[in-house]
């Protein structure tokens, strides 16, 4: 257990430490947006590109542990859009909740998590993630949150159009095509070309954790708290749970079993709080307090879930 609580306790430090910093005025709270943006825009990208370019593309893409990924992620979806319907939610909370409970912080949280757990595989975990993130789990979610918004069907095809650009136009993903040309293509970048992506990778881990923490400072603790919590539990419990039955599943579909550790890992990373910037999405529709009470619940309440299943597994 004490090995278990070796890869959590610093993540969880570098939170709190973040949250000390900002909460004693060492750095204001609009700074952290400057920090994350660093992170999302420069370090990350840089961190994906090396682990695609660096590695052969069959050693990268691993089909299997993208699909048990994927289907995890859209039987979260399917499960949340039935139980929060049921409850009887708006459309446009039902959506709020639904991507809370099947967009998980691979970035900030999951990467520093299989950097501890994985260290040689970490980054390659990382861009299987973004790739099934940022093309399908995160543009569905929109999709959903869109059509809550009750327009008609070519203004929301608009709408769908211009996710699917700003998919396209974010630098992680345009890392990821980067790094897939050049490990395509065979040529290998210079050593000191590769030190300068290794250096700003390095940057990526402690930073996005010190971030987390930083910005749960004066983040508003109301809202529907008996929906927030429920969005805790889809995420923290039911979203890993179906991951781990899509794994099962894997030799009666006949695909290639997934080596342990990424058995492991794909099941950890569904198990991951929801992304830093779900509050904000959830803005668009007024239900921001109720996204920032599930993201404080569920940043605090994996600590205990990422234990439990880290010993379980690992």
């Amino acid at each position: 257990m004490l090995a278990i609580l070796g890869i959590t306790f610093p993540i969880y430090v570098i939170i709190a430490l973040g949250y000390a910093c900002v909460r004693k005025g060492v750095f204001r709270p609009e700074h952290m947006p400057q920090f994350g943006g660093y992170v999302m825009n420069i370090a990350l990208p840089a961190l994906l590109f090396n682990a695609v370019a660096t590695r052969d593309v069959s050693e990268v893409f691993d089909l299997t542990y993208m699909a048990v990924f994927l289907a995890g992620a859209l039987a979260t979806i399917a499960v949340g859009f039935v139980v929060f319907g049921a409850l009887g939610l708006s459309p446009g909370r039902r959506a709020v909740a639904i991507m809370g409970t099947s967009c998980p912080n691979s970035g900030f949280i999951g990467y520093p998590v299989m950097l501890l757990s994985f260290p040689e595989i970490a980054g390659q975990i990382l861009a299987l993630n973004m790739l099934v993130e940022n093309f399908v789990i995160i543009p569905v979610c929109l999709a959903i949150m869109e059509a809550s918004k009750g327009r008609g069907e070519a203004d929301l095809m608009h709408k769908l159009g211009h996710i699917l650009l700003g998919v396209i136009r974010r630098p992680m993903v345009i890392a990821l095509v980067a790094g897939l040309l050049v490990s395509l293509s065979g040529l290998g970048l210079p050593g000191p070309v590769l030190r300068v992506f290794e250096m700003l990778a390095a940057s990526a881990s402690a930073l996005a954790l010190f971030v987390i923490g930083g910005a749960l400072v004066g983040v508003p603790f109301r809202g529907n708290r008996g929906v927030a919590v429920m969005i805790v539990l889809g995420k923290l419990l039911v979203h890993p749970a179906m991951v781990a039955l899509a794994l099962l599943a894997v030799p009666l579909v006949g695909l290639a079993p997934l080596a342990p550790e990424l058995a492991a890992a794909v099941v950890i990373s569904a198990a991951i709080p929801m992304f830093s910037i779900y509050a904000l999405f959830a803005q668009e529709l007024g239900h921001e307090g109720m996204a920032s009470i599930a993201q404080i619940l569920a940043t605090g309440g994996a600590f205990v879930t990422l234990n439990v299943l880290l010993f379980v597994l690992l």
